[in-house]
């Protein structure tokens, strides 16, 4: 198992224990440093075996921190349909 994998299941391990202590911010302070940590990983993971690989990294990582990433796709939405009111016919 190479380095960048290594790493990747160590992230994975952090992640849970952390999800498992109780928390007064419902976790999104540890969610911003996964995020911060885990976004270069994929990289790394890339990087060293292959794009397949590196997206089965993503995918394990997305279900992680799957909250973070419904509020970002809200976000977005939210930003599209505004850009899109504002263009006349």
């Amino acid at each position: 198992m190479s380095t960048s994998l290594i790493l990747a299941c160590v992230w994975a391990l952090v992640a849970n224990v952390l999800a498992m202590l109780p928390s007064k911010d419902n976790h999104w302070a540890r969610a911003y440093g996964l995020i911060a940590v885990g976004i270069p990983l994929v990289g790394f993971v890339t990087y060293e075996n292959g794009p397949w690989i590196g997206l089965v990294v993503l995918i394990a990582g997305m279900s992680v921190l799957r909250w973070p990433l419904r509020y970002l796709l809200r976000w977005a939405r939210r930003g599209f349909r505004r850009d899109r009111s504002g263009i006349p016919d």
